[in-house]
Formats: C-alpha cells, structure tokens, sequence
C-alpha cells in the first residue's frame, strides 16, 4: 500500500508493520545492515532433501524470493536494531489539500499520540481508560483494522498492569463491561456489523474479555506492610481535608471502608453535599430532591441519583492538548512544532469526549 509524505513532491518514507500498527522507518543500526548483507549474499542455488530423497532445485527466481522473505522476516524480528520516528502528536486536518490528501481518522489519531507509553504515566492512566470507555461505546466501528488491534493490544497493557500494580481495578472493570456489552450487540447482528476481520477474530476477543473479567473478580489486593506512618496515624482534620479532596463518589466509599474513623468521615452530609455542588447545578438539585426520614436533604443519595441524569465534572493529572493556531493535538509535556509567536495562549485541554468529536465529519 502505498504511503504519502508531508511533502506531496517527496518519494515518501519508508514504513514497517509491527505488533502496534505502521511505524515509520528513520534509520537502520549497524548490525542490522550487517545481517541484510549476510541475508543478500545468500547462494542461489538452494537444495532441499524430501521425504523420497530426491534433490529438488529452486531456480534462481525462486531464491531470489526466498532471501528477501529471509531479509523481510530478520527485519521484523529484530526489533531492538530498529528505529522508528515516533511523533507523539498529530495534524488534526478535515480536508483535503494538495499536500495533505484525505481526513484525519480516529484510528489513525489513535495509533499516532503513543497511548502504550501513556497508560505507563499515573497521571494519564485513568484518561487513557476514559477514552477506551468512550470508544468502546459507540466508536470501535470507527477504527481501522491496524487501530482496533492496536486498541486491543493496549487495552492487555492495562490489564496486566491493573493485575500487577492493583491500581484502579474498578476503571477497567467497567471499560470492560461496556466493551463486552458492544461487542455482544455487534457479534449477535454479523449481518450489519462493519466490524472489521474475520467474526472468529472477535468471538475470541470476547472470551479474552471475559477471562480478563474474571481475573479482576479474583483479584486480590496485597496488603501493605509498612512499620512507619500509615493513613489511619493522621489527625481527624487531615484525613477529612483528604476526603473534601476527592472528585468522586465511589472513591470516598472506597476509603470510608479502610477503617471506622474514615468510614464516619465519609458519611458527613456537608462532604456530599460539597460535592454535589461540584457536579451539579441548583437546578439539577431540586428535580430529584431525596429527603431523609428526619426531613433532611440526603446528599448522598442525591449524588449517585443525580450522575444518573446528567454528567460528572471529569478531572485528570493530564490531558491531550489541541493547538488551535496549529491545529496539532498532542501532550503537553511533549510539544509539537508551533509557529505561533506565544504558544502557550494557543493551547486548549481535550477532554476524552473532546477526542471523539475532532474526528466527527
């Protein structure tokens, strides 16, 4: 397939296909270029003994054929002796002109801005979840074949760093369950699916879903052994500010079940109430009024009431970020090459919803 450089008048670059989708090729190693001319001084002359013991022959052409499928494969196994030019960010482009040809896709958006590395940072894990989730939802259809594999691919990342480090297990079990829902509605109707590959493909990357939620059920959390200062040390002032702190309901449950002092501060009406008034608008509130039997607001049910009607406040470490003079997303700590005289007014935080409706056309 061919492929297009920046430059319209340029050869183009040379690409190669790995576990993660197209990368493009900038430079070859030493040993690498030592191993393609052992692979070209191969003989031309090739013989193979058979079950009868008879000598076969290739012909040149044939040899010929065999080494460079030789030189192809040692190429693709020897990764460490690549180099791949991996920009961390992307031209966000909806038309077409005579150096650009085409759109700009999700997938290809999704491919570019390196979200293996990403889910690596703690300040981008539960962003990088979000956006699976959201694609999950309604987009996975949108992806190509390279980025629905490479979706899947990360996806295992997740997994298996969620099952090593026990970070964040309750994000992926409700990505997964999204995930598995989609993928039921998609694999049931075949006939109008446009997903892409083979269904045997996806039937087993459902039983991978489903092994993957089962391992999270069994999972269980190590607990820590540490002689010095622990949570339940801090004075009651310290721990409560921790509380006021979070952004999300399930969080502080969570906490509130460590130990019956954390469990009394998280159940303060003036805690939920505060974090209604984060997410949620006076107007909101008097719709779905849930009162206590003293006659009270119950702020706590009218939070996990209220998430039902209308959306949360998302809060991360770090977000993608779109330059609008540019018209370039990519993270932030990364850059990108801005033309503009002061870049930093030019900059606009992504939210994973955000993402999705760039590449609405």
């Amino acid at each position: 397939m061919p492929f297009l450089g920046q430059d319209w008048r340029s050869p183009g670059w040379r690409w190669v296909k790995t576990e993660d989708g197209w990368k493009r090729c900038e430079t070859f190693s030493p040993s690498l270029e030592d191993g393609s001319n052992q692979l070209n001084d191969i003989s031309h002359t090739v013989i193979l003994t058979g079950d009868d013991e008879d000598e076969e022959i290739y012909s040149t052409e044939d040899c010929e054929f065999a080494a460079k499928k030789r030189k192809k494969d040692h190429f693709r196994n020897n990764t460490d002796s690549q180099c791949f030019y991996r920009e961390k960010w992307i031209y966000v482009h909806k038309e077409s002109t005579r150096e650009r040809h085409g759109y700009c896709t999700l997938g290809e958006a999704f491919n570019r801005l390196d979200f293996s590395s990403a889910i690596q940072d703690i300040r981008r894990f539960n962003y990088v979840v979000k956006l699976l989730q959201l694609i999950a939802k309604s987009q996975l259809t949108s992806l190509s074949g390279a980025a629905q594999k490479n979706y899947f691919n990360i996806l295992d990342k997740i997994v298996q760093k969620v099952m090593e480090d026990q970070y964040n297990p309750r994000l992926i079990k409700d990505l997964l369950q999204d995930l598995s829902s989609t993928l039921c509605i998609l694999i049931r109707g075949v006939g109008k699916s446009v997903l892409v590959g083979n269904i045997n493909i996806w039937i087993c990357r459902l039983e991978t879903i489903l092994l993957w939620q089962q391992q999270l059920k069994n999972l269980q959390m190590n607990k820590q052994v540490n002689n010095g200062l622990t949570l339940s040390d801090l004075p009651l002032h310290m721990l409560n500010n921790i509380l006021y702190r979070f952004s999300d309901g399930w969080d502080i449950i969570t906490l509130g079940q460590v130990t019956p002092t954390l469990y009394m501060l998280s159940e303060d009406r003036q805690l939920w109430k505060k974090l209604c008034q984060y997410h949620f608008a006076e107007k909101q509130f008097c719709r779905h009024l849930i009162l206590s039997e003293k006659g009270h607001i119950d702020w706590k049910l009218m939070y996990f009431a209220l998430q039902k009607y209308y959306p949360i406040k998302e809060q991360y470490g770090d977000t993608l970020h779109f330059c609008r003079h540019c018209s370039i997303l990519f993270w932030k700590d990364t850059g990108h090459p801005c033309t503009a005289s002061d870049p930093n007014t030019c900059l606009m935080p992504v939210s994973p919803q955000h993402f999705i409706d760039l590449f609405k056309f």
